[in-house]
């Protein structure tokens, strides 16, 4: 079971990468995310059927998703849609777009190598799987880490954090906002590319409700995980969406149906976000009754020191004095 958690997570830990950048890096709710992801998975299939190679095909779905995101980022920017608006409006029309690029609503691959294919025959499937999830996962955060240590990254972390600043001191807030976008759509496409490997097909509505996954994974992944560091919040996401999809795994294993997987995902959502405010809220209430109880227990020694000097001859004839 933790095995089987361990090599789902890596595959779906590009989808949580990506919406950590949009969600944590621009302070954005990107809705694209259930439009991008089947969207890398059917130009995926699409591709390797029309006997393109698993990887040159995986690629091609990352690049889809980058295209979904410029088209996020523009009608954000350019003609200046709240960023909610602009991932549904979006995500609506990928369903049509979806639809023409697979023909129908599920495409299953026949007898097409996948990227575990690619890996000795003796090694079981689960090994297989954390082993293709490593390599691309490893490759997305390398190159990720790498960004943001370069002019551009950190322009594209500073416009997330203040754009007004950063347009002050000649940053292009509208191309970083747009490249950020691009980026995470990319990397949520290419998730979507690998689950669709892992199961076989494409499906036009594996998409539903992968934004819930990405948040809750994030926020769980912060919990377990968290630094100022990027490998340190990057590792954080993958290590919450290992945590997330271990849960779902035994929710199943304790007889929970498929179909309740959904609201199963919108509870865990619900949980991660209250823990950390219940935290807080009981932490604030111990510093409070500690401070309550250190002011209580000082007035007390006064008021006990107080009584003692008047007692005492020296505070009498002080006192008579005068």
């Amino acid at each position: 079971m933790l095995i089987t958690s361990i090599g789902q997570g890596l595959l779906w830990a590009p989808l949580v990468i990506g919406v950590f950048l949009t969600f944590r890096i621009l302070d954005i709710p990107d809705l694209t995310t259930e439009g991008s992801f089947p969207l890398g998975a059917a130009v995926t299939v699409s591709a390797m059927l029309s006997g393109q190679s698993a990887v040159v095909a995986s690629l091609l779905g990352f690049l889809a998703g980058c295209v979904a995101g410029w088209v996020t980022g523009m009608l954000d920017t350019k003609l200046h849609m709240p960023s909610l608006l602009a991932g549904i409006l979006t995500m609506t029309g990928l369903y049509s777009i979806n639809m023409h690029v697979m023909g129908k609503s599920n495409v299953p691959l026949l007898t097409q190598r996948v990227l575990t294919n690619y890996l000795p025959v003796a090694w079981s499937s689960d090994v297989q799987t954390i082993v293709v999830g490593l390599v691309v996962t490893g490759v997305v955060m390398a190159l990720l880490i790498w960004l943001f240590k370069t002019r551009l990254g950190l322009s594209l972390m500073a416009t997330g954090d203040n754009p007004a600043m950063s347009a002050a001191n000649g940053i292009y807030t509208d191309r970083m906002v747009i490249l950020g976008y691009m980026v995470s759509n990319g990397c949520i496409a290419l998730s979507g590319a690998l689950i669709a490997q892992s199961n076989g097909y494409a499906d036009i509505g594996m998409g539903i409700g992968t934004i819930v996954i990405g948040l809750a994974s994030v926020l769980v992944g912060e919990i377990f995980l968290h630094g100022r560091q990027m490998w340190v919040r990057l590792s954080g996401m993958v290590v919450g969406a290992i945590i997330y999809r271990f849960l779902l795994t035994v929710a199943m294993g304790l007889g929970f149906p498929v179909d309740d997987l959904k609201i199963l995902s919108a509870i865990i959502l619900v949980v991660v976000i209250c823990l950390p405010i219940l935290r807080t809220k009981a932490k604030t209430r111990q510093q409070l009754k500690r401070y309550l109880k250190q002011i209580g227990a000082d007035e007390h020694e006064s008021t006990t020191s107080s009584l003692k000097r008047q007692a005492s001859p020296e505070g009498l004839l002080s006192r008579d004095s005068k």
